[in-house]
């Protein structure tokens, strides 16, 4: 029984500590000159007004505080930096998060860009984004079957397509075939749902996907794979690419 109370004491003595700790970095946090320009403006005087260290971890925090204090700071590992990044972007310190946001981009690489990738979900940094993006369609050959790929969201999907088409990229029906791929994936996830339900979640997702393409692109070879999908497309699309090929074979025998 004593042994009981005498952990409970000390479990107690732990947390009043860690949260004694918190509070002085709280203080020392608001009272620094560098925020008291953010949190007391004329804007965003308020009666009363607080300010909430709890969702970071006080490792993070005190790495932010030698920041601000003295211009120092260290990196120790991925989720350091994404840690960092969010009590950066959360608190407004830009300089920081350019900092922090360069290091990220140059940490990025062929074995962690999906784990980068899901982790900037709660970040939605656009640059850490695009490069992972760029180093999927780098290596895609490579890792069209890495179940990653098949994690991404509908949304990254089509950011990813979007992506692609800024660069000019032509269709490749491989990476068409992918997305056949991730919608079966995805389906197979809709327990409970009936096949028809199934069926035309499917023929939507096509649409929405297919619509970003630059039909101009598709190859007449890559075209004939597609009929394979022609009942999830729209019928306009191989009506008019059917017309512009019998138009180009028309034009190149007048040049000939």
């Amino acid at each position: 029984m004593d042994n009981n109370n005498n952990d409970n004491q000390i479990e107690n003595a732990n947390q009043n500590e860690n949260e004694n700790e918190m509070k002085n970095l709280q203080k020392k946090f608001i009272n620094q000159f560098y925020l008291q320009d953010l949190l007391f403006n004329e804007s965003l005087r308020q009666e009363s007004l607080s300010i909430s260290l709890n969702q970071f971890n006080k490792k993070e925090m005190e790495s932010i505080l030698s920041y601000i204090y003295y211009g120092n700071i260290s990196f120790e590992n991925q989720e350091n930096l994404l840690q960092l990044l969010e009590i950066s972007i959360y608190f407004k310190l830009n300089l920081l998060k350019e900092i922090i946001q360069k290091k990220i981009l140059n940490s990025i690489n062929y074995s962690n860009f999906f784990q980068f990738l899901f982790q900037n979900r709660n970040l939605n940094s656009n640059e850490i984004e695009i490069k992972c993006f760029e180093l999927i369609n780098q290596n895609f050959s490579q890792i069209q079957n890495n179940e990653n790929l098949f994690n991404l969201t509908k949304e990254e999907i089509i950011k990813f397509i979007q992506f692609k088409q800024e660069k000019k990229e032509i269709f490749q029906f491989d990476f068409f075939q992918f997305l056949n791929n991730w919608i079966k994936k995805r389906n197979q996830r809709l327990k409970g749902k009936k096949y028809e339900h199934k069926m035309n979640e499917k023929k939507r997702l096509f649409h929405s996907f297919f619509s970003l393409f630059d039909k101009d692109s598709i190859s007449k070879q890559d075209f004939d794979k597609l009929k394979q999908f022609q009942i999830f497309l729209p019928k306009s699309i191989f009506i008019k690419k059917q017309k512009k090929l019998i138009q180009d074979k028309k034009n190149s025998r007048k040049e000939n």
